[in-house]
This record gives structure tokens, C-alpha cells and sequence, in this order.
């Protein structure tokens, strides 16, 4: 995530930090660390005009790789071992199942209909101890028609997060590392206002429910609200984008990433000092969000504490503490005064403001890293999802277990819920978007290719149910937003 200084560079090093972690394994093997320092040895010993430094760096990476694979085939070979096992068991009962079979995810027996339970419990065994691989690879027919139809160029480093407005006129908002919040023109693409009054990188944006006021936060420590007035141009034809379907993907290089150079928002007219700067953390304030009404505001920080603000005299209201690590998103109910914090300490809270003379905290634990984002959505849900490659979907009346997990294979950033179709967007590490229902069905992956999609990892997902040309929006480190409209109906039709 963000830093307090915005540099671009160390911005994604952070980020890259961050996510590390869930790759590496640990290991406590003296052999293993004997023949790693071995490796290092023989490569400091070998010529070569890299630092010291990248060496170091490249052996630990290409390290982590290593054990990486060096633990799916142990799992692979007690796998095989323990179906060889049953296989000896079911033979005894006149049926058999082959290995290479099993080895392509098809099982089949040559008994009679009526199957053994131990033949079942060998079937579910298999199953559940594939199913995180083999779902990565499994070709399915997408339920939704997935189109492209704008892409907003503008700003010169990643975009961290993006918000529609509540209100009329209806435009586009991103927060940026390199130190801007932009407004634009859903229909045109047009840059109409930048925000340049943070000094470090502005992490998220939420627009105000009933007035044409923004809240950003910032790495600055800060997290500032101000008014904009904008005017929409007038809409320019533009050719028809080809519809694809949510499974179509091209592979390209990096080096199909556009040029960054060309600034779309220098145009633009600049509002540089806010209405009001609430100033209480001691860390980067990574998100912030406005309480139902909009006279309250609440942030979220790394200092490990969330902010309740009074608006009006930028007073703080409450100091919201618990987490043990640094926090990473907030969220509010769109009716009730409810606020949902996640943090690095693998859990999210609930914190009710509802009674004023009772704020009570719920905790939620059943990730097994970073909760990157959780936010509320229909009844009495809320959707979670983390760095370990798993969304949830909970009932705050029952916090013991959620309701539905949604597996895939990458780490999962901001995600946001269409509330009238109950529909998830996932944005990704690994550049994908995927849609899901609240069952944890899957619905759709949106078109990735060497003409459209994102680039680079894709860092927060945003609904637009009611307009009628873009209904989703998505940002990420290849310095563009897209908006996009997916065809609920024929997805509605499709269940």
C-alpha cells in the first residue's frame, strides 16, 4: 500500500512487501538453511557485475520458489500414497481407480452402481484436497456479457482506489500514489477536476450522499474534505467496443503497458485547499468513509486506530481501538450508523454507533492474512476478503462461521457488492477481475487481453448499478481506470 511520501517507487516496494509474506514458507530444516547458505556461497563466488544487494535478493526469491514447488510434490507424493492405499482396500471389494485417472480429476470406478462408502470417502479425499488447485484451471461458461467501454488515462503513478458519486451530476472519482484525486466524466473520459492538496499519496475517495463534497485520505496522515463543481461536456460518439465474454484472455508483456507520460488531467481546473483537514493519526491513513447522513466521517489508519470525525468543527468523536496490526479498509452502512474496520491482523470488526450511549465492537476471525477489505451489503451481510486468496460472505447475527467462501488463486484487494443483484467484483494481484454472486457461485472474469483489461495488479472495484452505460469500475497500478458494463439481465437469466 501508499507511503507517507507517495513515491512511486517505494509505493509498489512497500505493496510488494506486503504480499510476500503469503508466498514464503517457513522453514526450520538445518539442511535446507545449510544447502541456501551453500547456494549463496557458491554464487558470491562466482563473477558477476550485479550488487551485491540484487544477488542477495534474486537467491531468496528463486529460493522461495523452490520450496514453493518442493511442497506441492511432497503433497502430490502422500497423495498418491494415501490413494494407493484406499485403491489396495477397494480392491479387496471388487473395485479399483486408477491413478492417472484420478491425476486428469476424473474418478470413475468399474463396480456396480450402488458405491462403497469407502469408494465415496476416496472421491470427497480427492476432491477437497485438489479442489484449491484444480479450480484455478477449470474452464467454465461465463453467466454474465462482459464490455469495455471507457478507459480513464490521467494520472502518472498507481491508482489505489475509485468511487461514484451519490449525487447529480454523476462522475468518477480515483485516488492516486502520485499525490492527485480526479474527478471525471463517466461518458467522456474527460479529466474535470484535480485535487493536488495531500503531499502524500492519497490512498482512497468517497463521495458525500447528498452534496458535491469529496473525502480523501492520504499517506500524509491526513485525510481532507472538499467541495467541487463540475460540468459535464456534452457526450462524443465513439465506435462500438466488441463484447466478449468474461473467459476470453490474451496473454501479452508488460511492455504493452501505455505510455504514462502523457498527463490527461493537466487541463483540468485544480482545487488545492480543502474545507476541512481532520488531523489526529500518527500513521498513514489508508481509507476513510462518511457515516449515514454525511455529518460524520470515519478513517482508518496504520497508526492501528480508526477515527470518528464530527464534520462540522473536525473534532474527534471517538478513537476506535483494538487491532493489533495496521489497518487497511473501513466501511459504513448505507442506513444504519454501523462501521466495519479490517486490518493486517488477519480479522475485521463491527462497531455500532446506533445506541449513543453504547458503541459496541464485534470481532471476526476466520481469515488467515491480511483482510484487505471488508464492506457491508444486503440484510445483514457483510463481504470480507483477504490476502489469502479467500472471500467470505458473514451474518452478523451468527459471527462464528460465514455463510459462503469463495477460494481463488490470487490475493484479493478492495472488492464491492452490487446490492440489487448481489453480485461481488474481486480485484486481483494477478490482473484478473472476477464476479461472483453471494452464494460464492461463479459468474464471470472480465475480458483481459492485449487490447483491453488491466496490466498491472487491479487494487479496488466499484458498483455504479443505476447508469445506464458503465455499471462497474475498476483501478490498479497500470494508471488507468475502466469502466465497464455487465449485462446483469442475461446473467439473471442464466441462474
Amino acid at each position: 500500500m501508499p507511503i507517507e511520501s507517495g513515491s512511486c517507487a517505494s509505493a509498489r516496494q512497500a505493496k510488494q512487501k506486503r504480499k510476500s509474506h503469503s508466498l514464503s514458507i517457513r522453514r526450520t530444516n538445518s539442511s535446507e538453511q545449510e544447502r541456501a547458505g551453500l547456494q549463496r556461497d557458491m554464487l558470491e563466488g562466482q563473477d558477476s557485475k550485479l550488487p551485491s544487494s540484487v544477488r542477495n535478493t534474486l537467491l531468496e526469491l528463486f529460493g522461495q520458489i523452490e520450496r514453493e514447488f518442493e511442497n506441492l510434490y511432497i503433497e502430490n507424493l502422500e497423495l498418491r500414497r494415501e490413494i494407493d492405499t484406499l485403491n489396495e482396500r477397494l480392491a479387496a471389494e471388487g473395485q479399483t481407480i486408477d491413478g492417472a485417472e484420478l491425476s486428469k480429476g476424473q474418478l470413475k470406478t468399474k463396480a456396480s452402481h450402488s458405491t462403497s462408502q469407502l469408494s465415496q470417502k476416496l472421491k470427497t479425499t480427492y476432491k477437497a484436497s485438489t479442489s484449491k488447485i484444480v479450480s484455478s484451471f477449470k474452464t467454465t461458461t461465463s453467466r454474465a456479457i462482459c464490455q469495455l467501454v471507457k478507459e480513464y488515462v490521467g494520472h502518472r503513478d498507481g491508482i489505489w482506489d475509485v468511487s461514484v458519486a451519490k449525487t447529480q451530476p454523476v462522475v468518477l472519482g480515483t485516488a492516486s500514489a502520485d499525490h492527485t484525486a480526479l474527478l471525471w466524466s463517466i461518458e467522456t473520459g474527460k479529466c474535470l477536476v484535480k485535487y493536488v492538496g495531500h503531499v502524500g499519496s492519497v490512498n482512497s475517495i468517497k463521495f458525500h450522499p447528498t452534496e458535491q463534497v469529496a473525502l480523501t485520505a492520504s499517506g500524509d496522515q491526513t485525510a481532507h474534505i472538499w467541495r467541487y463543481i463540475v460540468q459535464l461536456p456534452t457526450p462524443q460518439p465513439t465506435a462500438d467496443c466488441n463484447q466478449m465474454s468474461g473467459e476470453d484472455e490474451v496473454e501479452f508483456s508488460d511492455k504493452d503497458e501505455p505510455d504514462g507520460d502523457g498527463d490527461g488531467s493537466s487541463d483540468c481546473p485544480t482545487v488545492r485547499v480543502p474545507l476541512t483537514s481532520l488531523k489526529s493519526h500518527q500513521g498513514v491513513v489508508i481509507a476513510a468513509d462518511w457515516l449515514v447522513g454525511g455529518k460524520q466521517a470515519v478513517t482508518a489508519s496504520w497508526d492501528r486506530t480508526a477515527n470518528l470525525y464530527d464534520v462540522e468543527t473536525s473534532e474527534l468523536v471517538h478513537s476506535l481501538t483494538g487491532h493489533d496490526q495496521e489497518l487497511t479498509h473501513c466501511c459504513t452502512h448505507p442506513t444504519q450508523r454501523l462501521v466495519v474496520t479490517s486490518s493486517r491482523d488477519t480479522t475485521f470488526r463491527l462497531w455500532d454507533f446506533r445506541d449513543p450511549s453504547i458503541h459496541s465492537v464485534n470481532v471476526f476471525q476466520g481469515h488467515t492474512d491480511t483482510v484487505t477489505s471488508a464492506v457491508f451489503t444486503v440484510g445483514d451481510n457483510v463481504v470480507s476478503g483477504s490476502d489469502d486468496r479467500t472471500v467470505k460472505v458473514w451474518d452478523l447475527k451468527n459471527m462464528r462461521s460465514p455463510i459462503a467462501t469463495i477460494r481463488t488463486d490470487s490475493a484479493v484487494n478492495r472488492i464491492n457488492v452490487c446490492v440489487g443483484q448481489r453480485i461481488i467484483a474481486l480485484p486481483h494481484d494477478n490482473r484478473q477481475v472476477r464476479l461472483f454472486d453471494m452464494s460464492g457461485v461463479r459468474l464471470a472474469r472480465l475480458p483481459r487481453s492485449n487490447r483491453q483489461g488491466h496490466r498491472r495488479m487491479v487494487c479496488c472495484s466499484a458498483w455504479s448499478e443505476d447508469h445506464p452505460i458503465c455499471n462497474l469500475f475498476t483501478c490498479g497500478f497500470d494508471r488507468q481506470a475502466i469502466g465497464w458494463n455487465i449485462n446483469i439481465p442475461a446473467l439473471l437469466q442464466e441462474k
